[in-house]
């Protein structure tokens, strides 16, 4: 009976949320539908639902939120500023006369995108845009193509600054006070949203190598699937075609130093990096002369757009959670972890398995603001570094985007796709690269050093 409720409040927003009606409204929707109930039936009391207030309040006054709406308008500018395109054309002038030279500048600026915008949407949907047709068009077997392009996409989910980490790392934090309060300790030590972006550093960029092997691999054994760029497709040999590289390529990479360099020298906080970040694009934008009034406009515009659906889910979900555990689903889902076999092994893998499948019909803030306060206390109460899990939480989304037939980032690449490229294409081209993250999932489950070991190097 202490499982039925709560279990029934996922299967109602299950079941609300295929009507296409918008997440926020069905979190909130559905929870002051239980709560009513609840109420009704004695089940619930009034007092478990006065901390409603405190919670929309803190959300508003979150200073570590600030960040969103920054890193937000960075990538919105950045991908209307032309600055992505400028960067594809500078590394196909380096590695366009190697067999998979363009595979691996679509890497690369996958990468360097990611740590410039941190939203995966709108760098799938630019790379599919300016690469695709170009790497058909040179003879890329389509199903690389795509793979290639949505698996480079998603790199802006680990990679910092990403606004998944910045509302897992607020999420985190909580929940980490929150298990330590549990345990008795008062001395309470904390997670930011710092430590998580110098955590994700190192498996990101593990990620991206292994990325290139695979890349290395296909161009040594099937170098007829990604053919080298001909001679007279440009002037990459010559003094001049370097130059032209370089221009492209220093201005995002003095952005990425000013913002990651200023958050890991302790310099700034990722909210004070965040602002410096948006700065820095209205700089680029102006030097590559696509500043006006009306990029301003549509930037702002959709910087707001999208900030007021983070914030909206927030409340939504901030409800659902706090009628979910009025109902006793947080006491339910300790025994549920309690009772696996394996302890805290057997704990970790489930909940890793419910948010990759939830990956598939949820976005990550909904995720993020939804399950992870419920298990969030309960695993790091069992002996978990927050930092490590946090990565793996990302790294674990990541791959939920890519997995067929579900991935979002497939659907991204499919709407923008030219007609010819079919979707058994993307799916086949995707499945290589899930592998590769599946292992890195592993590798970093081997080794949480790769996750911890630089923010107590720099934090202590």
């Amino acid at each position: 009976m202490d499982m039925i409720l709560p279990l029934s409040m996922f299967l109602a927003v299950g079941l609300v949320l295929l009507s296409g009606y918008p997440v926020a409204f069905c979190l909130g929707g559905v929870a002051l539908l239980f709560a009513v109930g609840g109420l009704a039936t004695g089940l619930v009391s009034v007092n478990d639902l006065t901390f409603l207030p405190g919670r929309l309040f803190g959300i508003i006054n979150n200073t570590t939120l600030i960040a969103v709406p920054l890193f937000v308008f960075m990538g919105v500018m950045l991908e209307k500023s032309r600055v992505a395109e400028k960067l594809l054309a500078s590394m196909g002038l380096l590695f366009g006369r190697l067999p998979g030279g363009l595979g691996f500048s679509i890497i690369l600026v996958g990468a360097l995108l990611a740590a410039s915008t941190g939203i995966v949407g709108a760098t799938v949907v630019t790379m599919g845009l300016l690469t695709l047709p170009t790497m058909l068009r040179r003879g890329y077997q389509p199903s690389l193509a795509t793979g290639l392009i949505c698996a480079t996409g998603t790199l802006g989910q680990i990679i910092p600054p990403s606004i998944a980490l910045v509302l897992l790392g607020d999420v985190l934090s909580t929940a980490y006070q929150e298990a330590q309060l549990r345990q008795g300790t008062w001395a309470l030590e904390t997670v930011s949203v710092g430590d998580l972006f110098v955590g994700a550093l190192i498996p990101g960029l593990v990620l991206v190598v292994l990325y290139l092997i695979y890349m290395t691999a296909v161009s040594l054994l099937r170098p007829e699937q990604v053919p080298a760029l001909e001679r007279d497709d440009g002037d990459g040999n010559d003094r001049t075609g370097l130059m032209a590289a370089l221009s492209g390529l220093i201005p995002p990479l003095l952005l990425i130093l000013a913002v990651l360099g200023s958050i890991l020298a302790g310099l700034a906080t990722p909210t004070e990096a965040a602002g410096v970040g948006a700065f820095g694009t209205l700089i680029l934008a102006a030097a590559n002369r696509h500043l006006n009034f009306t990029i301003l406009r549509e930037t702002v515009h959709g910087t707001a757009r999208l900030t007021a659906m983070v914030f909206m889910i927030m409340i939504g979900a901030s409800l659902f959670t706090m009628v979910f555990r009025a109902f006793g689903g947080e006491e339910a889902v300790q025994h549920l972890f309690d009772a696996l076999p394996g302890g805290v092994l057997g704990a970790t893998v489930m909940v890793m398995l419910i948010i990759f499948l939830l990956g598939f019909i949820l976005d990550f803030i909904e995720i993020t603001f939804v399950v992870v306060p419920i298990v969030g206390p309960i695993l790091l109460g069992m002996g978990l570094d927050p930092i490590w899990l946090g990565v793996m939480i990302a790294l674990n989304l990541q791959t939920s985007f890519l997995t067929p037939p579900f991935g979002i980032a497939l659907f991204y690449l499919r709407g923008v796709a030219p007609p010819e490229v079919r979707t058994t294409h993307i799916y086949r081209g995707v499945v290589p690269f899930v592998f590769i993250q599946i292992i890195m999932l592993g590798i970093l489950a081997l080794f949480p050093q790769l996750a911890t070991w630089l923010p107590h190097l720099l934090y202590g």
